[in-house]
């Protein structure tokens, strides 16, 4: 992909909100004054997800921002995709309500996504502030998602990102509705080599509860290995094929020492095999399906 944007005619940033009134006036005037003072032409869409506090209200009194309020709250990424569908411009941007992400960082994002398909603001920076109970969970889901993809990734699911309206429109059938919208994106974007770029910055503590719960952890785990199985097959089967394998050489070893074979070594090479089998066939049809002209 990796058009030039040297001249970029414009973006439109996209905020997804729900429950927030105690964040959402400041963190989406901080978005307006950015992004007054950058001398990029842009939108600023903010989409209330069904929100049951006073959100809906403070963001009718608010000027300079496109309004959509969905009447029941379907999730993160539905109203991500929602806003995006509306935008008019190629670069999005996206970014939380909450104002846990610099804003003053978002024209600096713009700038490095010239030519990269996307640009994602890594949470790295001097000043993050996590909750302890999510960073056990965050760093093993990295580092799956590092081996899986091919590359090192600095931040899975960061919320704060400049991306081309393409990328995502070829991936839209994939993103789910939920948190996972950007730990989706970012293995869709990397698995089909698409140029990305990591930029460290800063992480504020948040304005009120935290919708993600240390339970996702399992959730964005089956969501990174169905990402994965959907690229590249091979990663996920050829190892796991190679731990049957493993165990039914080791079990053939032992009952040769005692002189005693047992069907678990034939199981264990069955399992590899068939394993592997399906590893091969899924690929063959991973690459089928993402041949040009194959995407929605």
């Amino acid at each position: 992909m990796s058009e030039d944007y040297t001249n970029i005619h414009g973006v439109s940033i996209v905020i997804p909100a729900y429950n927030e009134e105690g964040a959402i006036k400041e963190g989406v005037q901080g978005v307006l004054d950015v992004m007054r003072d950058s001398g990029f032409e842009y939108e600023l869409i903010v989409v209330d997800d069904g929100s049951t506090d006073g959100t809906p209200e403070i963001l009718e009194t608010m000027d300079g921002i496109i309004l959509i309020s969905v009447p029941e709250n379907r999730g993160y990424g539905a109203s991500l995709k929602t806003g995006i569908r509306r935008s008019r411009y190629d670069l999005i941007v996206i970014t939380d309500a909450d104002g846990t992400y610099p804003s003053e960082r978002i024209p600096e994002l713009i700038n490095e996504c010239r030519r990269y398909d996307m640009v994602v603001g890594a949470r790295v920076g001097e000043h993050v502030h996590i909750p302890t109970i999510r960073k056990p969970a965050k760093w093993v889901l990295g580092k799956i998602s590092s081996y899986l993809a091919g590359r090192q990734i600095p931040d899975l699911n960061s919320g704060l990102r400049v991306m081309r309206k393409d990328l995502v429109l070829r991936f839209e059938h994939l993103l789910p509705p939920g948190f996972s919208f950007t730990t989706t994106i970012t293995l869709a974007a990397l698995c089909s080599s698409s140029l990305v770029k990591y930029v460290p910055i800063d992480y504020h503590p948040r304005i009120g509860d935290s919708k993600i719960k240390a339970t996702h952890a399992l959730d964005f785990l089956i969501l990174i290995i169905r990402t994965i199985v959907y690229f590249t097959p091979l990663k996920v089967f050829i190892p796991l094929g190679g731990a049957f394998f493993a165990v039914g050489f080791t079990k053939f070893i032992y009952d040769v020492y005692i002189g005693n074979f047992s069907e678990t070594a034939l199981l264990g090479f069955l399992g590899a095999v068939l394993i592997w089998g399906v590893g091969l066939l899924s690929d063959q049809i991973s690459r089928v399906a993402l041949r040009p002209g194959n995407f929605p």
